[in-house]
C-alpha cells in the first residue's frame, strides 16, 4: 500500500459518506410531494419486505399528492397500511384502484424540527468523514512504522488527507444550507 492508495481510499469513502447524506436528506420532506418520499417504505409482499416501488407504480397527481397504483389489486390495503405505519406522517386514502397520498403543509414548528433533523444528519456525516481521516492517518503512520514510506511522505500524505477532509466538510455544509433553505421556504 502506498500514500496514493491511502489517499484514494479516503477520497472514495468520503464521497460515499456524502452520497449517503444526499440520500438521507432526500427523505426529509419539504411540503412538496415527490415519489422519492416513499422509496424507503417497505411493503409485506408474499411474506417478504419489499420496497413499495417494486409492488406499485408511483406518480405525482399534483404538487401535493402522490398516486400509488398497485400492480396487484389485493395489495392495495397492505400498501396503504405500510404508508400509514411509516414514520413519514402521511395519511393515504384509497379511491378505486388508486391510493392517493396527500402531503400536508408544514407548520413553522414542524419546519424547525426538520431543520434540526437535517443538521443532525449533517453532523453524523461530518463525524464519518473525520473517522475516515483518522483511519487514513493511522494507515500512513503504519506505513512509516513498516518503513514503506519516509516521515516526509507521511506528513505530505496527512496534509493531503486533511485537504480532502476540509473539502468534504465544505460540501456537507453546502448540502445542509441548501436543504435548510428548501425546508424554510414556504
Amino acid at each position: 500500500m502506498s500514500v496514493a492508495d491511502v489517499k484514494k481510499n479516503a477520497q472514495d469513502r468520503m464521497a460515499k459518506s456524502i452520497e449517503t447524506l444526499k440520500g438521507d436528506l432526500a427523505k426529509v420532506r419539504t411540503g412538496r410531494a415527490h415519489t422519492g418520499l416513499l422509496d424507503h417504505v417497505m411493503v409485506e409482499y408474499y411474506g417478504n419486505p419489499t420496497p413499495i416501488n417494486q409492488v406499485a407504480n408511483l406518480t405525482l397527481i399534483d404538487a401535493r399528492t402522490i398516486g400509488v397504483a398497485p400492480f396487484e389489486k389485493k395489495m392495495g390495503a397492505t400498501i396503504e397500511k405500510a404508508i400509514r405505519d411509516s414514520d413519514l406522517g402521511l395519511n393515504p386514502s384509497t379511491q378505486g384502484d388508486m391510493i392517493r397520498v396527500p402531503t400536508p403543509a408544514l407548520t413553522e414548528e414542524r419546519r424547525k424540527e426538520m431543520v434540526k433533523l437535517v443538521k443532525s444528519e449533517g453532523e453524523d456525516a461530518k463525524v464519518a468523514v473525520r473517522n475516515i481521516r483518522r483511519d487514513a492517518n493511522e494507515s500512513l503512520k503504519k506505513l512509516v512504522k513498516d518503513k514503506a514510506i519516509s516521515e516526509d511522505d507521511e506528513r505530505r500524505g496527512a496534509d493531503d488527507v486533511q485537504k480532502l477532509t476540509d473539502k468534504a466538510i465544505v460540501d456537507i455544509d453546502k448540502l445542509l444550507a441548501e436543504k435548510e433553505k428548501e425546508i424554510m421556504t414556504v
